[in-house]
Parts: C-alpha cells; sequence; structure tokens
C-alpha cells in the first residue's frame, strides 16, 4: 500500500500541472494549438535525454538480464492485450478507435517520471522495453487499423526518435562509454522536465474538450474502463499465473516498470495517427481526454492490486 500512496502522491502532483495547463488555455493566455510546440519540444528533445540518460549506468550481466526479462514482459504483455482486443471486438461492438485504446497506452509521457519516482532512476532504463515494443506496433497494427492498410512502415520505425535514442543509449551502455559530465548532467536536467510538459500538454488539450458531453456518453466508459481496469487486472493475474516476480532477483521490481506502462491512460500517439488517418480523431482525443483524467484514481487502485497480488 505503501507503493500506492506514493504513486497517489506523484499523480495528484502531475494532476495539478495538468490544470495549470487547462487554465493557462482558459485565462486565454495560450490556445490548445499552441501545445504542437510543447509537443514537438518533449517528444523531440526532452523524450531522447530521458532515454540516453537512463542508460548512463554501469555495466552489470544483472542488468543485461533485467533488459532482456523486461523486453520478455513488454512483448507478453502486448501479445495480451492484442488478445484482448480481439476477443472484445465483436461481444462489445469495439471499433478501430476503441481497439487501439485498450491496447496502446500514453507509457512514454507518465512512465518514466513515476517510475523514476517510484524505484528510483535506475530502473527508468527497463520502461524503454515497453517503449520499443509499443513503438513497433504502433506504425505496424496500429496504422493499420486506421489506414486499411497492411504492411509496415519501417522508416517510421527506425527513424523514430525514441527508438534512436535507445539505440544510442544502449549502444554506450554496452560499450561502456560515460558521458562526460556536462552532458550527462545536460540530458539528467532536460530529462526532468518529461512529466511536467506531458501533463502540461494534457491539460491543454483538455481545456477546449466539451467535457460535459465527455462524461455524459456512456459509449465512453466502455474502452476507458477496458483500458484503465479490465486489461490491467487481467495482466497481473497473468503475471501472477505465470509468477515471473520471482524469475529475477528484482524481477518484481523491473516487472513493476511494465506494468505502469499497462495501467496508463490511451495513447496520444493514436490521436495523432488518426488526425493523419482522417479516422475518427475526434473519437479518439475523447477516448484520451476521459482516460487520462480518470487514470488519477485508477493508476494508484490498480498498483495497489499489483502490490496485494505480486
Amino acid at each position: 500500500m505503501q507503493i500506492s500512496l506514493i504513486l497517489l502522491q506523484e499523480i495528484a502532483r502531475l494532476f495539478l500541472i495538468l490544470l495549470m495547463g487547462w487554465a493557462v488555455v482558459k485565462l486565454g493566455l495560450l490556445t490548445t494549438a499552441d501545445s504542437r510546440v510543447l509537443s514537438v519540444v518533449m517528444v523531440y528533445l526532452v523524450t531522447p535525454c530521458v532515454i540516453i540518460d537512463s542508460f548512463q549506468v554501469d555495466y552489470d550481466p544483472q542488468v543485461v538480464r533485467g533488459l532482456l526479462f523486461a523486453f520478455a514482459l513488454a512483448v507478453g504483455a502486448h501479445a495480451l492485450l492484442l488478445l484482448l482486443s480481439r476477443l472484445f471486438a465483436r461481444p462489445l461492438r469495439l471499433d478501430v478507435i476503441e481497439r487501439c485504446t485498450v491496447v496502446y497506452t500514453n507509457a512514454g509521457i507518465l512512465v518514466i517520471p513515476l517510475v523514476e519516482a517510484l524505484l528510483g532512476a535506475e530502473y527508468v532504463m527497463y520502461s524503454c522495453a515497453f517503449m520499443v515494443v509499443q513503438q513497433v506496433l504502433i506504425w505496424t497494427h496500429c496504422r493499420s487499423l486506421l489506414c486499411g492498410t497492411q504492411g509496415m512502415d519501417w522508416k517510421k520505425i527506425v527513424c523514430n526518435v525514441n527508438i534512436v535514442a535507445i539505440a544510442i543509449g544502449a549502444a554506450l551502455f554496452v560499450l561502456r562509454v560515460p558521458l562526460p559530465t556536462v552532458i550527462g548532467g545536460t540530458l539528467s536536467t532536460t530529462g526532468s522536465l518529461l512529466g511536467p510538459l506531458g501533463m502540461l500538454l494534457s491539460g491543454m488539450v483538455i481545456a477546449d474538450a466539451p467535457l460535459g458531453e465527455l462524461f455524459l456518453t456512456p459509449r465512453n466508459y466502455v474502452a476507458v474502463a477496458l483500458r484503465l481496469l479490465v486489461c490491467p487486472v487481467l495482466t497481473v493475474l497473468l503475471f501472477r499465473a505465470l509468477g515471473v516476480a520471482g524469475w529475477l532477483a528484482d524481477g518484481k521490481a523491473i516487472l513493476m516498470t511494465v506494468y505502469l506502462a499497462c495501467i496508463s491512460p490511451a495513447c496520444a500517439t493514436v490521436t495523432s495517427l488518426a488526425q493523419l488517418y482522417d479516422s475518427g480523431a475526434a473519437r479518439a482525443s475523447a477516448l484520451y481526454v476521459l482516460s487520462t483524467l480518470l487514470s488519477v484514481v485508477t493508476m494508484p487502485l490498480m498498483i495497489g492490486v499489483f502490490d496485494m497480488l505480486l
């Protein structure tokens, strides 16, 4: 329960920053369109700094085993989410946007600052495993659902700035190349902006959303409940059944980095892709906003379930 309380405090802080983003738009100081500038800064500058900096740890065979373990967990978690989205699609009549909401989470924005706060900076690198797997699926499975075509956009995958940052960080780790103090400190300082920027962006997007309609549309709660409650519970039950927390000495902590990603709200990238392919962007945005708001309650609850079962 202590971890749940810490998580609740961290999410509460991030939620207050979200309210600040909402306020600056409502007061007319900025517009929702201005959030694109912050989005560029966060995606192309802040997040890569966090990723590269997270790999600046001493090379250790145990860390390598932990990374491989995290990748295996990430692949397993995504396989389960893909399966659940397919199983629920027909009985619940899930549309394409709802299926994407079930599978893809906003891990890139929320998980890294939460992992750092709950487990320490040394565990941030393990959270990159989930991001790699998700990026590959976003530009294959998610893209094919939204635009109705098959195949992989390898250029989008390989040239994705987060994937490039992971490759650089992993290379420095494997080659045991420490960054100079000034550069490392710069990356660390810049990376500390990730959580605040992400929640400011969310607040600015929410400011233009019709919240009354958002909360009063019953259908919205179907996909959001699957994303925030049903899938996390089934995921932790699978982890418990397989006993994966005991596979490594610090298996439970590494498992939590993956589980935090699994319980995050809907992925903002789905909304961007829906806009790009003209495939239900307004619907995707509504589910993103609603799941983000409700995650303030559900994420601590799901971590409590995790802590109780594992």
